[in-house]
Protein backbone atom coordinates (compact mmCIF):
# COMPACT_ATOMS: atom_id res chain seq x y z
CA UNK A 1 0.00 0.00 0.00
CA UNK A 2 1.10 3.27 -1.50
CA UNK A 3 -0.22 6.86 -0.68
CA UNK A 4 2.27 9.79 -2.55
CA UNK A 5 1.72 13.15 -2.77
CA UNK A 6 2.80 14.20 -6.08
CA UNK A 7 3.91 17.80 -7.05
CA UNK A 8 4.58 19.52 -10.52
CA UNK A 9 5.69 23.09 -10.56
CA UNK A 10 8.27 23.30 -13.22
CA UNK A 11 6.67 25.60 -15.47
CA UNK A 12 3.84 27.78 -15.66
CA UNK A 13 1.68 24.73 -14.46
CA UNK A 14 0.67 24.47 -11.05
CA UNK A 15 -0.34 20.47 -10.68
CA UNK A 16 -0.76 18.58 -7.61
CA UNK A 17 -2.33 15.18 -7.58
CA UNK A 18 -2.52 12.23 -4.32
CA UNK A 19 -1.98 8.78 -5.83
CA UNK A 20 -2.88 5.14 -4.11
CA UNK A 21 -0.93 2.26 -5.27
CA UNK A 22 0.16 3.86 -8.23
CA UNK A 23 -3.40 4.89 -9.24
CA UNK A 24 -4.66 8.58 -9.28
CA UNK A 25 -7.43 9.31 -6.66
CA UNK A 26 -7.54 13.29 -6.27
CA UNK A 27 -6.01 16.14 -8.34
CA UNK A 28 -6.22 20.10 -8.39
CA UNK A 29 -4.16 21.85 -10.80
CA UNK A 30 -4.14 25.22 -13.16
CA UNK A 31 -2.87 26.27 -16.52
CA UNK A 32 -2.62 30.16 -15.41
CA UNK A 33 0.80 30.95 -15.40
CA UNK A 34 2.81 31.73 -12.27
CA UNK A 35 0.22 31.01 -9.86
CA UNK A 36 2.74 28.92 -7.92
CA UNK A 37 3.59 30.78 -4.69
CA UNK A 38 -0.29 31.80 -4.27
CA UNK A 39 -2.02 28.39 -4.88
CA UNK A 40 0.49 25.25 -4.58
CA UNK A 41 0.19 25.12 -0.60
CA UNK A 42 -3.74 25.85 -0.74
CA UNK A 43 -4.21 23.03 -3.45
CA UNK A 44 -2.33 20.51 -0.93
CA UNK A 45 -4.27 21.53 1.90
CA UNK A 46 -7.85 21.53 0.28
CA UNK A 47 -6.52 18.20 -1.54
CA UNK A 48 -5.90 16.91 2.18
CA UNK A 49 -9.44 17.91 3.22
CA UNK A 50 -11.94 16.84 0.26
CA UNK A 51 -10.25 13.19 0.87
CA UNK A 52 -10.02 13.44 4.24
CA UNK A 53 -6.48 12.73 4.30
CA UNK A 54 -3.73 13.71 6.69
CA UNK A 55 0.45 14.69 6.27
CA UNK A 56 0.66 11.04 8.65
CA UNK A 57 -1.35 9.02 6.31
CA UNK A 58 1.28 9.39 3.70
CA UNK A 59 4.13 6.77 2.31
CA UNK A 60 5.94 9.45 0.33
CA UNK A 61 6.19 13.32 -1.22
CA UNK A 62 7.16 13.24 -4.89
CA UNK A 63 8.08 16.30 -6.59
CA UNK A 64 9.03 17.21 -9.79
CA UNK A 65 12.82 18.19 -9.99
CA UNK A 66 13.40 19.87 -13.39
CA UNK A 67 14.23 21.33 -15.89
CA UNK A 68 12.43 24.30 -15.82
CA UNK A 69 11.63 27.54 -14.19
CA UNK A 70 13.74 28.40 -11.76
CA UNK A 71 11.35 30.21 -9.31
CA UNK A 72 8.58 27.10 -9.87
CA UNK A 73 11.27 24.67 -9.12
CA UNK A 74 12.39 26.47 -5.89
CA UNK A 75 8.72 26.48 -4.73
CA UNK A 76 7.57 23.37 -5.14
CA UNK A 77 10.83 21.56 -4.02
CA UNK A 78 10.78 24.03 -0.82
CA UNK A 79 7.42 22.46 -0.40
CA UNK A 80 7.75 19.17 -0.80
CA UNK A 81 10.53 19.18 1.36
CA UNK A 82 8.76 20.49 4.22
CA UNK A 83 5.69 18.05 4.48
CA UNK A 84 8.71 15.40 3.72
CA UNK A 85 9.97 16.65 7.33
CA UNK A 86 7.28 17.23 8.75
CA UNK A 87 5.77 13.96 8.30
CA UNK A 88 8.79 11.79 8.55
CA UNK A 89 8.32 10.97 4.78
CA UNK A 90 11.13 9.63 1.85
CA UNK A 91 11.17 12.12 -0.65
CA UNK A 92 10.88 11.23 -4.15
CA UNK A 93 12.37 13.31 -7.35
CA UNK A 94 11.16 12.79 -10.77
CA UNK A 95 12.52 13.86 -13.76
CA UNK A 96 10.12 16.68 -15.34
CA UNK A 97 10.93 15.67 -19.02
CA UNK A 98 10.57 11.42 -18.38
CA UNK A 99 7.37 12.06 -16.78
CA UNK A 100 6.35 14.24 -19.41
CA UNK A 101 7.54 11.61 -22.43
CA UNK A 102 5.76 9.06 -20.35
CA UNK A 103 2.41 11.03 -20.18
CA UNK A 104 2.28 11.52 -24.13
CA UNK A 105 4.17 7.61 -25.14
CA UNK A 106 1.48 5.68 -22.96
CA UNK A 107 -1.50 7.13 -24.14
CA UNK A 108 -1.29 7.16 -27.67
CA UNK A 109 -0.10 3.99 -30.24
CA UNK A 110 3.44 4.75 -32.10
CA UNK A 111 5.47 2.88 -34.34
CA UNK A 112 8.10 1.13 -32.08
CA UNK A 113 10.75 2.21 -33.49
CA UNK A 114 9.70 6.33 -32.37
CA UNK A 115 11.23 8.76 -30.16
CA UNK A 116 9.68 11.42 -27.71
CA UNK A 117 10.81 14.42 -27.39
CA UNK A 118 9.59 16.71 -24.37
CA UNK A 119 10.54 20.74 -24.71
CA UNK A 120 10.44 22.99 -21.93
CA UNK A 121 10.76 26.45 -23.13
CA UNK A 122 14.01 28.06 -22.22
CA UNK A 123 13.09 31.68 -23.27
CA UNK A 124 14.38 32.30 -27.21
CA UNK A 125 14.87 29.70 -29.36
CA UNK A 126 16.60 27.52 -26.94
CA UNK A 127 14.73 24.38 -24.51
CA UNK A 128 15.25 22.09 -22.09
CA UNK A 129 15.04 19.06 -23.60
CA UNK A 130 16.05 14.81 -23.96
CA UNK A 131 14.95 11.94 -26.04
CA UNK A 132 13.34 9.00 -24.89
CA UNK A 133 12.32 5.45 -26.45
CA UNK A 134 9.09 4.10 -26.19
CA UNK A 135 9.87 2.25 -23.37
CA UNK A 136 10.75 5.59 -21.62
CA UNK A 137 13.96 5.08 -21.44
CA UNK A 138 16.43 8.12 -22.09
CA UNK A 139 18.38 7.70 -25.18
CA UNK A 140 19.50 11.17 -25.58
CA UNK A 141 20.39 13.08 -22.34
CA UNK A 142 18.93 16.14 -21.15
CA UNK A 143 20.79 19.42 -22.37
CA UNK A 144 19.95 23.00 -23.09
CA UNK A 145 19.47 23.32 -26.92
CA UNK A 146 19.11 26.31 -28.95
CA UNK A 147 17.24 25.01 -32.06
CA UNK A 148 17.59 26.05 -35.75
CA UNK A 149 17.72 24.78 -39.10
CA UNK A 150 20.30 21.74 -38.27
CA UNK A 151 18.74 20.67 -35.04
CA UNK A 152 18.13 16.76 -34.71
CA UNK A 153 18.89 16.31 -38.52
CA UNK A 154 20.82 13.06 -37.90
CA UNK A 155 18.42 11.30 -35.50
CA UNK A 156 15.20 12.36 -37.72
CA UNK A 157 16.97 10.11 -40.79
CA UNK A 158 16.79 7.12 -38.56
CA UNK A 159 13.27 7.66 -37.11
CA UNK A 160 10.14 9.71 -36.47
CA UNK A 161 10.25 11.66 -33.48
CA UNK A 162 7.54 13.11 -31.54
CA UNK A 163 8.03 16.51 -30.40
CA UNK A 164 5.90 18.43 -27.31
CA UNK A 165 5.78 20.71 -24.60
CA UNK A 166 5.54 24.56 -23.82
CA UNK A 167 9.02 24.66 -25.87
CA UNK A 168 8.04 22.90 -28.80
CA UNK A 169 5.76 24.97 -30.52
CA UNK A 170 8.15 27.69 -31.23
CA UNK A 171 10.34 24.89 -32.98
CA UNK A 172 8.09 23.61 -35.59
CA UNK A 173 9.26 26.51 -38.20
CA UNK A 174 12.56 25.63 -37.53
CA UNK A 175 12.93 21.31 -36.93
CA UNK A 176 11.77 20.35 -40.62
CA UNK A 177 11.58 16.33 -41.49
CA UNK A 178 8.95 14.10 -42.93
CA UNK A 179 9.67 12.28 -39.37
CA UNK A 180 8.97 15.24 -37.25
CA UNK A 181 5.54 15.65 -35.81
CA UNK A 182 4.41 17.73 -33.42
CA UNK A 183 1.67 17.41 -30.51
CA UNK A 184 0.11 20.88 -29.67
CA UNK A 185 -1.05 21.78 -26.27
CA UNK A 186 0.85 19.07 -24.03
CA UNK A 187 1.51 20.89 -20.33
CA UNK A 188 3.54 19.16 -17.47
CA UNK A 189 1.00 17.85 -15.11
CA UNK A 190 1.13 15.53 -11.69
CA UNK A 191 -0.82 12.80 -13.44
CA UNK A 192 2.15 12.30 -15.32
CA UNK A 193 4.20 11.60 -12.06
CA UNK A 194 2.03 8.79 -10.42
CA UNK A 195 3.67 5.66 -12.60
CA UNK A 196 6.98 6.99 -11.73
CA UNK A 197 6.88 7.66 -8.23
CA UNK A 198 5.04 4.56 -7.20
CA UNK A 199 7.97 2.55 -9.37
CA UNK A 200 10.48 5.01 -7.25
CA UNK A 201 8.62 4.35 -4.12
CA UNK A 202 8.35 0.34 -4.72
CA UNK A 203 12.62 0.08 -5.17
CA UNK A 204 13.50 2.74 -2.49
CA UNK A 205 14.95 5.34 -5.14
CA UNK A 206 14.54 8.38 -2.40
CA UNK A 207 16.63 11.23 -2.09
CA UNK A 208 18.14 13.23 0.75
CA UNK A 209 15.19 15.64 2.43
CA UNK A 210 17.52 17.97 3.67
CA UNK A 211 20.29 18.31 1.07
CA UNK A 212 18.68 17.78 -2.04
CA UNK A 213 18.53 20.68 -4.79
CA UNK A 214 16.63 21.10 -7.79
CA UNK A 215 18.06 20.10 -11.46
CA UNK A 216 18.23 23.52 -12.89
CA UNK A 217 20.06 22.73 -15.63
CA UNK A 218 21.71 26.22 -15.72
CA UNK A 219 22.34 28.83 -13.25
CA UNK A 220 19.52 31.13 -12.62
CA UNK A 221 20.69 35.24 -13.32
CA UNK A 222 18.58 37.75 -11.95
CA UNK A 223 17.94 40.63 -14.16
CA UNK A 224 17.24 44.41 -13.49
CA UNK A 225 14.06 45.53 -14.06
CA UNK A 226 13.97 48.38 -16.73
CA UNK A 227 12.31 50.87 -14.80
CA UNK A 228 14.81 50.35 -11.72
CA UNK A 229 17.49 51.16 -14.14
CA UNK A 230 19.12 55.68 -14.10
Amino acid sequence: MSLILNIESATEICSISIASNGELIALKETTESQQHAKLLTVFIDELFKENSISIKELDAVAVSKGPGSYTGLRIGVSAAKGIAYAGGLPLIAISTLQALALGVSKNQEFEKNTWFCPMIDARRMEVYTAFYDSENKIQKEISADIIDGNSYQDILRDRKIIFFGNGAEKCMASIQSPNAHFIKEIRCSSTQMVELSYKAFSNKDFVDVAYFEPFYLKDFIATIPRKNIF
